[in-house]
This record gives structure tokens, C-alpha cells and sequence, in this order.
């Protein structure tokens, strides 16, 4: 029998919780090392190039959000699946790499992994839960895959001190992808008809809205995380910052990210999205400038602050925007336009470091950063 509620599919809802971990926790190991792998070993010379693996995964994230939203009307199990047998090469191509290539290859692969399987769980939860509790159930699930994510950031810079980084992140991602793909396929349940149940409750006439003020803020919240995950690794190697230094960084942002989200996705539960989605947008830009003065630590815990204010509650309001039968398209949709953040990020970021120098790319994003927080602020009071 099919029943809402977090409480009747506790089960299934905290195996889709630790499933997401290790979403999160392959895409973690590439954070802290990737782009100094990309200067020492494959040598290349400039920040665009470097960024490129991020402009892949990227593009092939959004790419994969949009279609698994429309696959996932269908079935949502069949897509989860697919986003983890797509990961199944990115180690073995990561492994054998010849150039740099390669690598983007990969990240073109892992960014479609990305795209299909966090966004199921993503779904399927909100599935589960019903409306009553959807922030708390959002917090969860992106909560549990960022801290899969500061758990491997770490764990790469850490060991990447001792064995060849890229030995690490292959290595690390073969474990995880083969882990993911068998508790897909064997444990996970379909969970479409709770989202049938869902709207077979609902008025004849019930009112949407769209979801553009959502997608901008979702925009730039990713455009300041590729600059954070791609540049700011470089930024500290060059002020002389050790490879577990950087590791540091790139694990503190996530894991306060991640922590932090288990209360916002419940905080916006009751007292709304809009006030914690600017709240953080405009966190998110000062900890950003932060990142130019001397705690890098300090910066990069407070961005994680800001982040876990935004990332789950905007999905939650896009959610909130739309019929539960619209829900899969709409949720792809949003996740389509915040992940081409992704793409916009590493490219802005790159372009400006390479001709202005990565201070100037820093302080450009924060001030994106804080006007998409000033356009949720002035949407609420149009008529």
C-alpha cells in the first residue's frame, strides 16, 4: 500500500539518503585535486584550460537534469540506474589518461552520472514525503550528498600528500560507482505512484507559478561554486598553500554546506523560502571576498553557511511552484538552469582570471552573487 509521510517510508527514504552520499562523495573526489593535477601533470598553462573539465561536467550535468525530468515521468528507478552505470567508466578512463582529454572525457561522463542520479534522489524523496515536509526532506538529501562530497575532498587532499593524486581519485571513484550501481539496481523502489497519490488529493483547480526567480538564484549559486571549486584551489597554490592545506578548504565548504542544510531545509519548512534564499545568496557573496584576506578557513565555512540557507530551500520553493504530475519536468528544468551555472561559472571564472587575474574573477562573482539576491528580494514585491 502506498502511504506518504517521512515516518511510513523511513526505510526507503534513509537508504535513498546514504545512496546520495555517495553521489556526492564521487564528485567530492575530484574537488581539492583535479585542477592542480591539471598544471602539474598534464601542464597545461592557463586557467581556461585548466577549467575545462568543469565547463564538461557541467554541460553535461544541466544536459542530463533536463532529461532525466522527462524520463522520469515515466519511472524514476529506470533513470537512478542509468545516472550510476554512466559512472562506471569515469575511473578507468581517469586511470589510463593520456592528456588532459581524457580527463574532460570523463567529467562529461561523471557530469550525466551527476545529472541523473542526484536529481532521482532529489525526486524521489520529495516523492516519498509529501508536502508537508519537503524542506526537512530536501535538507536531508542534500545534506547527506555534501558531506559525501567534504568527506572525499578531504580524504584526496590528504592522501594525495603521500600517493599520486591521481591514483587517489581513480582508485576512490572505482569503489563508489560500483557501490552505487548494485544498491540502485537491488535495493532502491520505484516511487512514482506516491507522487500519483499526491496529486490524485489535490483540487481540481489548484495554482502554480513559474519558477524563473528560482532558476536565476539556483544560476549563481553554481556559478560561484565553479569558481570555488575550480579557481580558488589555484588562488591558494599560488599564494603558497600545501596540496592538504588546499584539501582543507575544499572539504570545510561542503561539510558546513552539508551540516548546515539538515536545519535550513527544516527552518524553511516554517518560516518560508524567500527570506532564507536571499539570506544566503547575500552570505554567500561576502564570504566570497573573504576569500581575497588571510583565513581562507574563515571564508570558506562561511560560504558554506550561505550555501546551505539556498541550495535546498530553492528546491524546495521550485517544488512548491508545481503540480506533483509536473514535478519531475519542473525539478529537471530547475536543475538544468542552475547547473549551466556550473558552465558560466568556470568559463567567467577562467576568462577574467587569465586577463585580470584570479582576484579580479573573485570579487566580479561576488557581486553576481549578491545582485541575485537583491532580484529574489525585489520579485516578491511585484504584483
Amino acid at each position: 500500500m502506498i502511504r506518504l509521510g517521512l515516518r511510513a517510508n523511513a526505510r526507503q527514504f534513509a537508504l535513498l539518503v546514504g545512496l546520495n552520499a555517495l553521489v556526492g562523495a564521487l564528485v567530492g573526489l575530484e574537488r581539492s585535486v583535479l585542477p592542480v593535477i591539471g598544471e602539474r601533470e598534464f601542464g597545461l598553462a592557463t586557467k581556461t584550460a585548466v577549467l575545462s573539465f568543469l565547463l564538461a561536467f557541467g554541460t553535461a550535468k544541466a544536459v542530463a537534469n533536463l532529461v532525466g525530468g522527462e524520463l522520469a515521468g515515466r519511472g524514476r528507478k529506470p533513470v537512478l540506474v542509468a545516472g550510476w552505470l554512466l559512472a562506471l567508466p569515469v575511473p578507468v578512463l581517469l586511470a589510463v589518461a593520456p592528456s588532459w582529454g581524457w580527463v574532460v572525457g570523463a567529467n562529461v561522463l561523471l557530469g550525466a552520472s551527476q545529472g541523473f542520479a542526484w536529481s532521482m534522489t532529489v525526486l524521489m524523496k520529495i516523492d516519498l514525503v509529501g508536502p508537508a515536509r519537503r524542506g526537512l526532506a530536501l535538507g536531508l538529501n542534500e545534506s547527506s550528498g555534501y558531506v559525501g562530497v567534504a568527506v572525499t575532498a578531504f580524504a584526496t587532499g590528504a592522501l594525495a600528500a603521500s600517493y599520486a593524486p591521481r591514483t587517489v581519485v581513480w582508485a576512490g571513484a572505482a569503489a563508489l560507482a560500483v557501490a552505487g550501481t548494485l544498491v540502485s539496481i537491488l535495493l532502491v523502489r520505484e516511487t512514482r505512484g506516491h507522487a500519483e497519490l499526491e496529486q490524485a488529493a489535490l483540487p481540481p483547480a489548484v495554482r502554480v507559478h513559474g519558477i524563473a526567480v528560482w532558476a536565476q538564484a539556483g544560476f549563481v549559486n553554481n556559478l560561484n561554486d565553479a569558481l570555488v571549486w575550480g579557481l580558488v584551489p589555484l588562488y591558494l597554490a599560488a599564494k603558497g598553500a600545501s596540496v592538504t592545506e588546499i584539501g582543507t578548504v575544499a572539504a570545510l565548504y561542503p561539510a558546513v554546506w552539508g551540516i548546515g542544510q539538515l536545519g535550513a531545509g527544516w527552518l524553511s519548512d516554517r518560516a518560508g523560502r524567500r527570506p532564507l534564499i536571499v539570506a544566503g545568496m547575500l552570505v554567500q557573496a561576502v564570504a566570497l571576498a573573504l576569500f581575497l584576506g588571510p583565513s581562507s578557513y574563515a571564508a570558506a565555512a562561511l560560504l558554506g553557511i550561505g550555501t546551505a540557507l539556498v541550495y535546498p530551500t530553492l528546491i524546495a520553493a521550485v517544488s512548491d511552484s508545481v503540480t506533483p504530475r509536473a514535478r519531475a519536468r519542473a525539478v529537471g528544468a530547475y536543475r538544468f538552469w542552475r547547473d549551466i551555472g556550473l558552465v558560466a561559472g568556470a568559463a567567467v571564472a577562467g576568462t577574467v582570471a587569465d586577463l585580470a587575474g584570479s582576484g579580479a574573477a573573485i570579487v566580479l562573482v561576488a557581486a553576481l552573487t549578491a545582485a541575485s539576491g537583491l532580484v529574489v528580494v525585489a520579485a516578491a514585491r511585484r504584483p
